[in-house]
């Protein structure tokens, strides 16, 4: 896949990382991994992948998290509204990418807890987005249909309209017949809680 340059913004990423990680009790954005936290992880990620500008999405913590994340090739959202739920990081993300980015074709959403998202993943899901001519390709795991996925513009309507708790999985489920799907087999591997990342480190 060619490098990402200014010049070529037909994707973009947007990773939501807003939330307070009640159940850990401790902003898991934050946990180690492979030597950086969980959220620069994802990031990296994201860069490695050149699919286009990098979008995240903060809002619990978010002084805490921001001094501990290269700030570089990315634009940091704050959703003021996290505690809203899901939703307002969607709409936070793709009203931003709109007002950036107004020439983007397709958007990867992305989540800051799944450690096995890589590189090889991201060009998958764009691959069969360009082969199949789906509007939306989502990450296959345990019978669900999930994220990372991605989003053609025609979805940022809905997107950038939705309430609540309800996340991309929402419209995945919505359109669950007609989308496009690639395997991936460690995607239900997230970390909700001190026992989700004690498992991890192990």
């Amino acid at each position: 896949m060619k490098a990402f340059t200014e010049k070529n913004r037909k994707y973009a990423i947007i990773i939501l990382a807003a939330g307070r990680s009640a159940r850990l009790g401790s902003p898991k954005q934050l946990l180690s991994y492979q030597g950086k936290n969980l959220l620069q992880h994802t990031i990296d990620i994201a860069h490695e992948s050149r699919t286009g500008p990098i979008l995240v999405v903060l809002g619990s913590n978010i002084d805490e998290i921001t001094t501990k994340l290269d700030k570089n090739f990315l634009k940091i959202i704050e959703n003021q509204d996290w505690e809203s739920g899901m939703a307002s990081s969607i709409v936070c993300g793709i009203n931003t990418l709109l007002e950036l980015y107004s020439d983007t074709e397709a958007a990867i959403l992305m989540v800051c807890d799944q450690p096995f998202v890589n590189v090889q993943l991201l060009h998958q899901l764009i691959k069969k987005y360009e082969e199949s001519g789906k509007s939306i390709v989502a990450s296959k795991y345990v019978n669900i249909n999930g994220t990372p996925a991605l989003f053609h513009k025609k979805h940022f309507h809905e997107l950038s309209a939705l309430k609540g708790d309800f996340g991309a999985k929402y419209l995945i489920k919505k359109y669950d017949g007609s989308l496009q799907a690639i395997p991936f087999d460690k995607g239900s591997i997230d970390i909700d809680t001190i026992e989700d990342y004690k498992n991890l480190m192990k």
